[in-house]
């Protein structure tokens, strides 16, 4: 019986370090995902505008989601012709590791902890990180 109790405190204090490196793995592993994602999108925003300049079209892109009611973000304009940007794109949520749009120009990236919201400037094609400073810090490098 001695042995029983012995187990199940080794047991209790296995849990009790474990859980939290679980927790800590989930939130950087949602960070990396989003730094991918803020290189893809940016890179994306790169190609279309060297493939446009090829086509003779000077400008960026002017919208990098068709509509705000988009259920798929950065996939391109939506105009005629067609400027695209991530195919398949990136699936809009709420939850944590989820990106949303507010705008046109405005994204917002949900860390769980703090929102952190970027903006697409279409006049030099910048994707930039506005607010959430220590989330910025932590999603661009």
């Amino acid at each position: 019986m001695i042995e029983l109790i012995f187990v199940v405190i080794i047991l209790g204090v296995l849990a009790a370090v474990a859980v939290p490196k679980f927790t800590n793995a989930k939130t950087s592993a949602e960070l990396a995902s989003a730094k991918s994602d803020i290189a893809a999108i940016r890179s994306a925003i790169m190609t279309e505008r060297q493939s446009s300049l090829v086509r003779g079209i000077q400008i960026y892109i002017t919208k990098l989601t068709p509509t705000t009611a988009s259920t798929m973000l950065f996939t391109g304009d939506g105009g005629t012709p067609e400027r695209r940007l991530l195919n398949p794109g990136i699936k809009k949520g709420t939850g944590a590791g989820d990106w949303s749009i507010v705008s046109d120009t405005t994204y917002t990236f949900n860390s769980g902890k703090d929102t952190t919201t970027f903006t697409y400037n279409p006049a030099d094609g910048t994707f930039t990180c506005v607010s959430g400073v220590n989330e910025c810090n932590k999603l661009v490098d």
